[in-house]
């Protein structure tokens, strides 16, 4: 994601009650670690900061040299997506200068979302710890190579003129949705308590903050009238319109403080998948993509697709690849359809582009009858958008395609 700019009928019986001594109590006590003094309160750490790195970017530079120093780490490699590595090297100079690291390791690869972070490179690369930057938690820490610790950087925005803004053009009576990334999901709270003359909730798809949103993951709330949507780009807000088809969409740049509505070409997009999903149902020998940038290419996921192919009776061929261009598969044409474990939006946004149908894990469920699809029947008949095309790659309650999916 590129951030750019600075700125969840039987009878009953009696029994008689029979007294049970009571043993002595035990206290459980939870232990709380502090940040230590030397840090918190460090004045030449603070002064670093300050001359460094935006004030309305918080980057939990304290926090970070906290969690570097107890764990001993003397090689940290940290991840950024595009729009925040123009402040790598101010941070790593910070760490080296106060958390006691060695070495500063970063990690240059394109950076998506947190699907891609890079424990493996880390590692490889000789790093004990890794700092992510930019998105929340997907990837749980306890799975990691090596330890590791995401800051989301929330920038602070100016909350009166958003709420200012939305005053102004959205009449009391509409029925409101707050969403944004993550780093402005502490804005969309502020200004749910200002606006007290409407209806506004903050939805939520587990395990994502309230509020937020990626570009394969959105919640759906068919009882709202209009989204406001708050972050620069369109790619996370493309996937909340793809999730709720029948509701307006505003987008509000907090960088330009630009409040701007949003349009999205819901029939054609569905058209291109239906012509995809259909073609690839006579396919009888498949590719399997499986995405190598950071964590994408879930093994999970890979291992329940490939038991759908051969349940269907149909072949298949493995590919592990970084980054999935069409040239790339073109290569391979012994394949006459493809599914990929990378990104969902990468079948969605250029799927039409491939030499043969390029689908998404949801798609080959459509595909090989194992998903319903009330969109495929109405897609292209007249102009009105019918049915669900979910959005829930990491969504709690995603079906058999999704990453938290569990076996039933």
């Amino acid at each position: 994601m590129d951030l750019g700019g600075k700125a969840e009928g039987g009878g009953t019986a009696c029994v008689k009650a029979v007294a049970v001594p009571k043993g002595p109590r035990i206290l459980k006590r939870r232990v709380v670690s502090r940040m230590p003094e030397d840090i918190k309160n460090n004045k030449f750490l603070n002064a670093a900061i300050q001359a460094n790195l935006p004030s309305n970017y918080n980057f939990e530079i304290k926090k970070t040299v906290w969690k570097v120093r107890d764990a001993k780490a003397s090689c940290v490699a940290l991840q950024f997506p595009e729009g925040l590595m123009m402040f790598a090297t101010s941070i790593s100079e910070i760490l080296r200068a106060f958390a006691g690291v060695k070495d500063i390791v970063i990690l240059g690869d394109v950076t998506y979302g947190a699907c891609c972070v890079d424990d493996f490179a880390a590692k490889a690369a000789g790093a004990s710890f890794l700092v992510h930057y930019g998105h929340s938690c997907l990837v749980p820490t306890t799975t990691t190579e090596i330890p590791s610790l995401y800051i989301f950087v929330e920038i602070g925005i100016d909350n009166e003129h958003l709420v200012a803004s939305i005053k102004k053009n959205i009449a009391t009576t509409e029925r409101i949705a707050l969403l944004g990334t993550i780093q402005f999901v502490g804005a969309l709270h502020v200004a749910k308590k200002c606006l007290h003359d409407y209806d506004v909730v903050v939805p939520q798809e587990k395990p994502l903050s309230p509020g937020e949103v990626l570009g394969c993951t959105s919640p759906k709330f068919p009882d709202r009238d209009t989204i406001i949507y708050v972050a620069d780009g369109r790619f996370h807000l493309e996937s909340i319109m793809i999730a709720n088809p029948h509701i307006k969409a505003l987008k509000y740049d907090p960088f330009t403080k630009e409040l701007s509505v949003e349009d999205y070409e819901h029939r054609e997009m569905r058209i291109l998948r239906k012509v995809a999903v259909e073609k690839a149902k006579k396919a009888t020998h498949w590719g399997v993509v499986v995405g190598a940038l950071g964590r994408q290419g879930n093994p999970l996921i890979v291992d329940r697709l490939c038991r759908l192919l051969e349940k269907a009776g149909k072949t298949y061929t493995i590919v592990v690849v970084s980054e999935v261009f069409p040239s790339k598969l073109k290569l391979m044409e012994d394949a006459d359809a493809w599914v990929q474990v990378a990104c969902p939006r990468l079948s969605i946004d250029w799927g039409h582009y491939f030499h043969a149908p390029l689908l998404s894990p949801y798609e080959l469920a459509v595909a090989l009858g194992e998903a319903q699809a009330a969109w495929i029947d109405s897609a292209g008949r007249g102009d009105e958008v019918q049915g669900d095309y979910p959005m829930d790659f990491y969504s709690k309650s995603g079906g058999i395609w999704s990453n938290y999916y569990k076996e039933r």
